[in-house]
């Protein structure tokens, strides 16, 4: 058991003792220089001064002893002292990996060059595997070289691992900090380094050139050669002397395009074009004279000319092929300058003799581009969305702030507190709707409809307003031309379709009696017969005397009766009861609401009414 060697007692837990009186705990130094050199020694103490509890050999004895091999062995063998501690600052002070390497820039504001390579050399210290990018220094390339990246531990990933000296190689792109780096050879050293600790490397590449640089080692071209037009005999023979013409632009294809008029001028002591633009009072636009500031306008460029920077650059005769001249400006054809096509419709009289003597024009006539009014544009009016009533929505479609449609006042105050009152049932296929009642009211000032259901006890139906004033349209009229429901609609056994529910007219009060007998011309013939009808089954006498009466009255009498209702129903929806109206008051010259049989089925005949043959040929008299 190991004891304390102060004390005697066993180094257990609880049995150790410290000593309160000790003030020094500093360590003794391993690490010292002489001539120069780092020298490292063994440690002779322990913290504070401490003798250290191991043997004081000197290092060739420890050296001997580990060397020696026991011819006989007791027991294990003792382990051999750990080898000399060389901290890392140390082993690799000193020691840098340089690789070769290049990046390329790109370079937007340039004619003469879209990108750039930049040769650099990356230095990789092994001592902290710390990294560092430095450029070569060029005169006079008016770029800030030297330092590009400060010594430090580069990060190569989002996760946040650095760079280590087994991550670089030849032939690699590195990335540091969004700039990727062509690594493209290393030094000898650095080679040793790498193949010592087992990475392949992999074949050297050739450094990249700039192609700028390279450029202008080249030998400036002296020579020019001479041309054989003659500048200074143009421009005295045609000083002062412009072709004018007239043209348009025509955008209206694009929104809110429209098509405006210019003047193009062409100088011919020089063979430029100046366009100017042609203003109007009241145009709203401003009065900038030009469009297109007197230049030579290209009209073929040449094929790698197409992305030169020509709103910041002027285009020399290197990026065009062709320029515009004077045989390109004809009248009636259009021309496309600087992505606009203008079309030339007209020019002046020294234009036109020009093109004369030139060039054996003669016929060059003015070409109408007067604008035509388009058609009218019909106004289509937007869906009913079943809302309010169709005039007022329709107020919205015509004017920013709608008003209110205009009312027949005169109507209004004629037919004030005038109201039509009817009685209907739902025809519904529900067994309980088939005993509900409906009041109809038609307010004949406003044309309106309310449908009130008078409340019946234990029939489990809530009565009460079953439909507020509003107009009705019919089902067959449609929401641009919407034909409402009017008085003359509702009699009795007419059939009513309010907002997909139809209703049957049962019976009317007396006031409608009055106002259809005040007002019969308005009615058709099927509605006045069957108010008829209703005051006959009123003024009908007790039932013994109609037992009586109907015994007394011939056979012919009763099918009569049953063939009028027959008819009645099956002229409800026929479209000419005004036609058969008039042929019925011809032959009824008594005016007594009753023909013979004859004339009823002649009258028949004569206007192809739809009666069932069976019914005629029970009730027609045999010939």
């Amino acid at each position: 058991m190991v004891s304390n060697p102060v004390h005697r007692l066993p180094f257990l837990p609880g049995t150790s003792f410290k000593d309160s009186t000790k003030t020094a705990f500093h360590r003794s130094q391993t690490l010292s220089y002489k001539n120069g050199y780092a020298v490292v020694r063994r440690p002779t103490v322990g913290i504070g001064g401490e003798r250290l509890q191991v043997n004081q050999l000197s290092q060739a004895e420890l050296d001997e002893l580990a060397n020696k091999a026991p011819i006989l062995t007791y027991g294990q063998p003792k382990q051999a002292p750990p080898a000399e501690f060389i901290p890392a600052h140390v082993a690799f002070d000193k020691k840098v990996l340089k690789f070769d390497a290049y990046f390329q820039e790109d370079v937007p504001m340039s004619t003469e060059e879209h990108y750039r390579i930049r040769q650099v050399n990356i230095y990789y210290y092994l001592e902290d595997d710390s990294m560092s990018v430095m450029e070569p220094v060029v005169e006079n390339s008016g770029i800030p070289q030297g330092k590009l990246i400060k010594r430090q531990r580069l990060t190569k990933n989002d996760q946040g691992d650095h760079y280590h000296w087994k991550d670089l190689n030849r032939g690699i792109n590195l990335t540091i900090y969004g700039r990727t780096f062509r690594v493209v050879d290393c030094d000898r050293f650095t080679q040793v380094f790498l193949e010592s600790q087992g990475i392949e490397l992999n074949p050297p590449e050739k450094m990249a050139l700039d192609p700028y640089t390279e450029l202008r080692k080249q030998p400036l071209r002296k020579y020019v050669t001479p041309s054989d037009f003659d500048q200074l005999k143009q421009f005295l023979t045609f000083d002062k002397q412009v072709l004018r013409f007239y043209a348009i632009w025509d955008d209206t294809d694009s929104m809110f395009g429209e098509c405006r008029t210019y003047i193009i001028h062409y100088y011919l002591m020089d063979d430029t074009v100046e366009i100017r633009e042609v203003h109007e009072r009241n145009n709203g636009r401003d009065p900038f004279p030009l469009l297109m500031n007197r230049q030579r306008m290209p009209k073929v460029l040449v094929k790698n000319a197409k992305n030169f920077p020509q709103c910041v650059l002027e285009i020399s005769d290197q990026e065009v092929l062709e320029w515009y001249t004077a045989k390109d400006f004809i009248v009636g054809k259009p021309l496309t300058i600087l992505g606009r096509t203008f079309f030339i419709y007209d020019c002046d009289p020294f234009t036109r003799q020009y093109y004369k003597e030139k060039f054996g024009i003669s016929d060059l006539p003015r070409i109408d581009v007067s604008e035509k009014e388009p058609p009218p544009v019909k106004q289509e009016l937007p869906p009913y969305n079943g809302f309010g009533l169709i005039e007022d929505s329709v107020q919205n479609c015509f004017v920013l702030i709608p008003k209110a449609p205009k009312k027949d006042v005169i109507k209004m105050l004629v037919n004030d507190n005038k109201v039509l009152r009817y009685l209907a049932a739902l025809e519904s296929p529900i067994p309980e709707d088939k005993d509900r009642r409906f009041v109809f009211s038609y307010f004949l000032a406003s044309d309106m409809i309310s449908i009130f259901e008078p409340p019946v006890r234990n029939s489990g139906i809530i009565g009460g307003k079953y439909l507020g004033r509003t107009k009705v349209a019919k089902p067959s009229s449609t929401a641009e031309d919407p034909i409402y429901y009017g008085p003359t609609d509702f009699f009795i056994g007419a059939v009513i379709e309010v907002f997909g529910h139809r209703f049957i007219i049962l019976d009317t009060d007396d006031y409608v009696l009055k106002y259809m007998e005040n007002n019969a011309a308005q009615y058709s013939p099927e509605a006045l017969l069957s108010i008829r009808n209703r005051i006959q089954k009123q003024e009908a006498p007790a039932p013994e005397l109609e037992n009586k009466q109907t015994r007394e009255d011939p056979p012919g009498v009763q099918e009569l009766e049953a063939l009028i209702d027959t008819i009645q129903k099956q002229l409800k929806d026929h479209p000419c009861k005004d036609n058969i109206h008039e042929a019925f008051q011809i032959y009824d010259q008594e005016a007594s609401g009753f023909v013979d049989k004859e004339r009823f089925f002649k009258i028949c005949d004569s206007l192809n009414l739809p009666i069932d043959d069976s019914l005629i040929k029970e009730v027609r008299p045999s010939p």
